[in-house]
């Protein structure tokens, strides 16, 4: 093809989508492929994490991280946010301690209320002061008696709701309901997919594969890298590789060979029986790996639930953690797991993996025993840069001149990445200095509310999920 492109990007996952936006919408001109029909396939995402209260163990400054790019993300993508709370709690067998989740939320509150300072836009999680509200053991026993409300308005019917239903003498008290909200993955790739359609400064190539890169930079042409798909090549000036878990097989092309781990995770699909009143998503938090891993419950419309345990046989996996190597850029997982990403799941390894989702939970739900197999499961692999399993936030590396390289590992840091590289490519002299940054996507504000409902719907079906996964669960205007 004749065309030169600014700016060709590879995988249209929530990175490479957000890239290309961004980059749309300030005129500049880009190409993006995705190997599968629609974009935003990768891993499971179900929480904003706007504070990191999943993750007890990360530092105070990720947590900080994580709260900044979630409320950017959820500003960009309004109509994918389910604003229900999240309950956060340590189960008495655990060595967590409670008063270091507290010391950690009042350091977010402070937090969150200097955003607030420096951009009003920026309260999308409530007013700080009702960021999060903790509750005793007496609190509970009161909020246990008072009547179960069909949509909570407040903290104490969100609460009250969910204390009926938990069984707290295994929890350590206080427990918390902390303003981090639910993410819808569908919505999110529904209302991408629908504003890259209605731009003509991208050049969105679903169904295609990226077969080689060749560096053209030493000759002198008016483009750097050559991409070649199944029957045709396109010049770009400038490259990036959002390609999620595979990057490394781009890398590969160009010669490079960074440090990185793989990590296959997979997140299970269940229906339960009808309760009277909505509750938020639950969090009994327990060390990864060990049988008492972390157990998360996320709600979804029609009495569906989404199910992490963190332990090796549910949402964790048996050698599904790899690392590269010195002369292998591309970890690569066994069969077992390959066969799951390539070709989907067995039957039985759904219901077996599902059905010890379901008793785990009952440990600390007891009428949750009720609950059955819903759906496949939401699954994937993620990439974290370097070799340290517990980093939970992941942005952007410049190997080459005119070459990026997107290293997310959650889905609110595609934002920063985006913007990172827009500097870089007015930097590298790609494109003229932009005048004016501008802190809404007019491309994603185009999109109405009944565009994303129809896709989003269509998404899940098209890709053998149940039709309510694609639907909040409290209905934004």
């Amino acid at each position: 093809m004749s065309k030169i492109y600014n700016v060709g990007i590879i995988g249209g996952g929530v990175s490479g989508v957000v890239i290309a936006l961004e980059l749309a919408k300030y005129g500049v001109d880009n190409i993006l492929f995705e190997q599968e029909k629609s974009v935003v396939n990768g891993p499971p995402f179900c929480h904003l994490h706007a504070g990191g209260n999943l993750y007890p163990d990360i530092s105070d400054e990720e947590c900080k991280t994580l709260m900044k790019q979630s409320i950017d993300m959820a500003r960009l993508f309004p109509q994918s946010i389910d604003e229900r709370p999240t309950f956060i709690s340590v189960p008495t067998s655990e060595k967590y301690e409670v008063n270091k989740i507290e010391k950690r939320l009042k350091m977010l509150v402070e937090y969150y209320t200097k955003l607030i300072k420096e951009d009003s836009s920026n309260e999308i999680l409530g007013a700080p002061k009702d960021y999060y509200k903790k509750y005793t053991k007496d609190d509970l026993i009161v909020l246990a008696e008072q009547p179960t409300v069909k949509h909570p308005n407040s903290p104490d019917e969100w609460m009250s709701n969910t204390v009926k239903l938990i069984d707290h003498k295994k929890l350590k008290t206080p427990v918390y309901l902390v303003q981090e909200y639910g993410w819808n993955l569908f919505r999110l790739g529904a209302q991408a997919q629908l504003a890259l359609n209605k731009t003509e400064k991208c050049n969105l190539k679903t169904n295609t594969n990226v077969t080689n890169i060749k560096d053209v930079r030493n000759k002198n042409l008016d483009y750097n890298w050559e991409i070649t798909t199944k029957d045709t090549v396109y010049k770009v000036k400038y490259l990036v590789n959002s390609c999620g878990f595979k990057t490394g097989k781009l890398d590969n092309f160009l010669h490079l060979n960074a440090k990185r781990l793989i990590e296959f995770k997979a997140a299970y699909v269940s229906k339960w029986q009808p309760i009277s009143g909505l509750i938020p998503e639950l969090i009994f938090h327990g060390e990864r790996g060990t049988p008492n891993g972390m157990v998360q419950l996320t709600p979804y419309c029609e009495d569906y639930y989404q199910i992490h345990g963190m332990t090796e046989h549910i949402t964790l996996f048996k050698n599904g953690l790899i690392q590269s190597k010195s002369n292998e850029p591309q970890p690569e997982f066994n069969d077992a797991i390959n066969q799951k990403l390539d070709h989907g799941w067995k039957k039985d390894e759904i219901e077996t993996r599902t059905e010890n989702a379901i008793k785990l939970v009952t440990k600390f739900v007891p009428t949750f025993k009720s609950a059955t197999t819903g759906g496949i499961p939401f699954y994937g692999a993620q990439q974290i840069h370097g070799d340290n399993p517990n980093l939970r936030v992941g942005e952007v590396s410049f190997p080459y001149k005119t070459y990026a390289r997107s290293e997310i590992i959650k889905a609110s840091s595609a934002l920063t990445v985006a913007n990172k590289i827009t500097h870089k490519i007015q930097e590298e002299k790609i494109i003229p200095l932009i005048p004016k940054s501008l802190n809404r996507n007019s491309l994603l504000d185009s999109v109405s509310k009944h565009e994303i409902d129809k896709l989003a719907s269509e998404l899940a079906i098209q890709r053998g999920y149940p039709e309510a996964l694609s639907r909040l669960v409290i209905e934004r205007k």
